[in-house]
């Protein structure tokens, strides 16, 4: 793990989320039973073509971290969801840039011919529009095309906002990107940020005329077309979960997205993938869940009870229950 990745390491804030099983005021800790794999998320790796001021993983053109995960190395993961029957019915990729993996159109067209639905996680920019890429993305378009879902990352509906997470000029390679997709027909959605402390209504209309303005059959009142994520700050203080709160809050822990999905990284150093609980959480290794599926459905100990995720992470808090943060829809 180099200094960049460090950072992520979640370090307790005033001793909170240290105890896997009790919170610092001596409450009993929330945790999160395993209900069904509806999406397998696999890491394509940490390399991006950007570096963004607060990338959720820390990507950039350096931190290789999270080494290209390859197609042998899925294919198990899709063989085995068969073979233990589970009810899997989308495999995601995230980075880094997706496409910046030299097998993302192969992993993705293993996952489509195996009737699984796919979706890619990408900035739109560069890496997808190489000129291999597209050809490869208009053929999985072709043959799947109700299977293979793109969602671009477009932190802010003005360029000023965009290019300041981002860089000058992302935000039109993104728009170009994007209108490719949108000129092939490909379905796609949109994920921006809650960086500005912007009036949610006022962020909802604004996109949905940057849709109109675009041309794009998207809108705002699907949830599906368009997501904005909370923020997250290893360094907040933000209150621990307990058992209490999903009264409180009104929530159940099936509302969660570590109750359906796993995630599959490979690190730097390491021979095998590892199964984690969740996207935000692929440098702790106290998280980890073996290197098969079947494994991480019984693991018992530290983080996990008998499959049961603890939330003993400041992004449990402040990302996904108070928050309502997910990565899938």
């Amino acid at each position: 793990m180099n200094e960049l990745t460090a950072k992520l390491s979640g370090q307790p804030i005033e001793g909170k989320f240290t105890n896997p099983d009790i919170t610092l005021d001596g409450e009993a800790r929330a945790k999160v039973p395993f209900e069904r794999l509806d999406t397998l998320w696999i890491n394509t790796g940490s390399l991006c073509n950007i570096e963004c001021a607060h990338c959720y993983i820390l990507s950039s053109p350096k931190n290789d971290d999270l080494v290209y995960i390859r197609l042998e190395e899925v294919l198990p993961l899709f063989d085995e969801i068969k073979q233990l029957k589970l009810s899997t019915k989308e495999i995601a990729f995230t980075g880094g840039e997706p496409f910046m993996n030299p097998e993302m159109i192969a992993m993705a067209e293993a996952a489509l011919m195996r009737d699984f639905s796919v979706l890619i996680l990408t900035n739109a920019m560069a890496p997808m529009m190489r000129k291999s890429v597209r050809a490869g993305l208009l053929d999985l378009q072709e043959r799947f095309g109700e299977r293979l879902n793109l969602r671009i990352s477009l932190d802010h509906y003005t360029e000023e906002f965009h290019d300041k997470e981002r860089g000058k000029g992302s935000f039109a390679k993104s728009l170009t990107g994007l209108n490719w997709l949108n000129e092939h027909g490909f379905q796609f959605s949109i994920a921006g940020r809650s960086l500005w402390d912007e009036d949610a209504e006022n962020v909802t209309n604004a996109f949905q005329n940057l849709f109109d303005t675009q041309g794009w059959s998207l809108s705002t009142k699907n949830p599906d077309d368009l997501m904005i994520f909370p923020e997250m700050d290893e360094q907040a203080d933000k209150p621990e979960i307990t058992e209490k709160c999903w009264d409180i809050l009104g929530l159940s822990p099936k509302d969660l997205m570590c109750s359906s999905s796993r995630m599959v990284v490979k690190r730097k150093g390491e021979t095998s993938i590892k199964i984690l609980p969740c996207t935000l959480l692929p440098y702790r290794a106290d998280f980890e869940m073996g290197d098969t599926l079947e494994k991480s459905l019984k693991i018992d100990g530290g983080m996990f009870d008998e499959g049961a995720v603890k939330l003993c992470h400041i992004h449990c808090s402040k990302f996904c229950v108070l928050g309502g943060g997910s990565c899938t829809s």
